[in-house]
């Protein structure tokens, strides 16, 4: 029975070691994931989370795209992984392509200024058939670190809502 006990610790050891080496999920840093920044019936698109990374390549947070089907929104927000819990330059931002002639439609975070301790955004817009690009950025407190990322080109065409049925 005590050789149970033991090989069942050593498990559980390796395991809790094996762990700690895998990254935190989005959010652990700050304590908020983008679908409670979003809200509610918000999920995240494929390929939608990216790093914000600084010239050294150094991660200091993510910025994700996220989709609701039943309002047809699209929601950006970028989450802090460094420099949390002090306010630095930190947006969020949602692209629509409307034509191929035009430059897009930018939605950002609307608040100035864009001073955030934990993340920006949420930044929603209601782009029925259009394509959309998303990027994020963090400063450090003193501006001399600058990160960034996102999508370099538009995606994640021509979504639809989900129409809502009646109950009867």
């Amino acid at each position: 029975m005590t050789g149970n006990v033991i090989t069942r610790l050593a498990s559980a050891t390796l395991l809790a070691t094996a762990l700690a080496g895998l990254p935190a999920p989005a959010g652990a840093a700050s304590g908020y994931t983008p679908e409670q920044v979003c809200g509610s019936g918000f999920h995240r698109v494929a390929l939608g989370t990216r790093p914000v990374a600084d010239q050294t390549n150094t991660v200091r947070g993510e910025v994700h795209l996220l989709y609701s089907p039943y309002t047809g929104e699209h929601c950006v927000v970028t989450i802090k992984s460094d420099f949390v819990g002090t306010p630095t330059s930190t947006t969020a931002t949602l692209l629509v392509r409307n034509s191929f002639f035009a430059p897009p439609l930018t939605y950002e975070d609307p608040a100035e200024p864009k001073y955030f301790k934990y993340y920006a955004g949420p930044v929603k817009a209601n782009v029925h058939g259009k394509c959309v690009s998303f990027k994020g950025t963090i400063s450090s407190p003193d501006s001399a670190i600058r990160a960034s990322g996102g999508w370099g080109s538009f995606g994640d065409c021509g979504r639809q809502p989900r129409r809502q049925r009646a109950f009867r």
